[in-house]
């Protein structure tokens, strides 16, 4: 959204648009109100009616490697970027954790032990556990063939490792910073986490290491700002002693209250076990000015750099040690917060993301052109 904004409101010379925007979706629209934006959406087109749109484009843009437009974009010889939101060139569920056990994956497939991958998640069945399999083999050929492998960190390029890959961090909208946080009314610490309440983000590390914090007497209370299909057992295990009274859930907040619920917190903590290519919560609670813990996933440790704290993935111990670091040392967080803040403000910026774009988009579209003329 940020990008397609960003590019439709460009102007070129007598006021007119630089960029000719079609966004192009599988999902539908229900309550969404498609005429505010300031460019057209096609949702769930037909096969024709894409096959039309990619042969009109001057550079095809996807993200992640979806199958239908990446290969009619190849066959109709146009430039195709594929901008990388997750691992699916390089893993089957293209999440990078091994959903049976609720661990982060090592890397299977791409170190040979591609049989691992057919047992990653039961839920798949047989069928659907090779079907991604063998997917996933495509998806890795065809991304090699494309113009240009756009990725949000570092990192995820020397995971992925394919060719004419390019690094573009993502860009925040401007948010305020959280000043002079408010305790809670019993004047406690509030530890936050926010995000989807799913197996891979690690909610479950957050509630053990709050009961080693339990063990040690801490002062502490736990929200968790976000909703999903994890929600219910982790309320119900948040009932039990020692967190019974300590543990609140929100479920999903509209923008305003989000901002008003993260005022309140002390510490942010993001115990992802994997499926992380960038870390918006990460990159967008630095901007906040939050103190940020957050496990040792490779993008989270490139957006920190020396402005946060890391824990070693799926240890509540670990966890639970960086928490009374910083529970313990108030002038310590604050400085942390700081300068994740300014950092924030120097690598994630709008105009950054989008003139990166720009450059990208022009450069494929010439030699393009040059191609069609020879």
């Amino acid at each position: 959204m940020s990008l397609a904004r960003g590019l439709a409101e460009l102007r070129a010379v007598e006021d007119t648009r630089e960029f000719d925007l079609t966004l192009v979706t599988q999902t539908p629209r229900e309550n969404f109100d498609d005429e505010s934006l300031p460019f057209p959406v096609v949702r769930q087109p037909g096969f024709w009616k894409l096959f039309g749109l990619v042969r009109g484009a001057s550079v095809v843009h996807l993200a992640g490697p979806a199958l239908s437009p990446l290969v009619l974009g190849l066959l109709s010889r146009k430039p195709v970027v594929i901008e990388h939101h997750g691992f699916q060139a390089i893993c089957p569920t293209g999440q990078m954790v091994i959903e049976s056990r609720g661990e982060p994956c090592p890397g299977h497939f791409m170190a040979g032990r591609r049989a691992e991958c057919w047992n990653c998640d039961p839920k798949l069945g047989w069928f659907g556990s090779r079907k991604l399999w063998l997917l996933t083999f495509l998806r890795r050929f065809l991304c090699k063939r494309v113009a240009a492998n756009i990725m949000p960190t570092r990192w995820l390029g020397d995971q992925l490792n394919l060719p004419r890959s390019t690094m573009i961090h993502h860009g925040l909208v401007q948010l305020e910073p959280v000043k002079n946080a408010e305790l809670l009314p019993t004047g406690v610490p509030l530890i936050a986490f926010q995000g989807r309440l799913v197996t891979s983000k690690g909610a479950r590390v957050l509630l053990d290491a709050a009961k080693i914090l339990c063990k040690q007497k801490q002062e502490f209370e736990v929200v968790f700002i976000g909703d999903g299909p994890e929600r219910t057992n982790l309320e119900d295990l948040a009932k039990q002693p020692p967190l019974l009274g300590r543990v609140s859930f929100t479920g999903r907040l509209a923008p305003a209250e989000l901002e008003a619920a993260l005022r309140k917190a002390t510490i942010l903590v993001v115990p992802s076990l994997g499926g992380e290519v960038f870390g918006m919560v990460v990159a967008e609670n630095m901007q906040r000015g939050l103190p940020v813990i957050a496990s040792d996933l490779g993008a989270f440790v490139e957006l920190l750099g020396a402005t946060g704290r890391t824990f070693r993935i799926g240890s509540p111990s670990a966890l639970a040690d960086e928490l009374t670091r910083l529970l313990a040392n108030t002038a310590y967080a604050a400085q942390l917060a700081e300068l994740a803040r300014n950092r924030a403000r120097n690598f994630f910026l709008m105009g950054n993301m989008i003139g990166q774009h720009v450059l990208l988009y022009r450069q494929h579209s010439r030699l393009n052109q040059m191609d069609e003329k020879r």
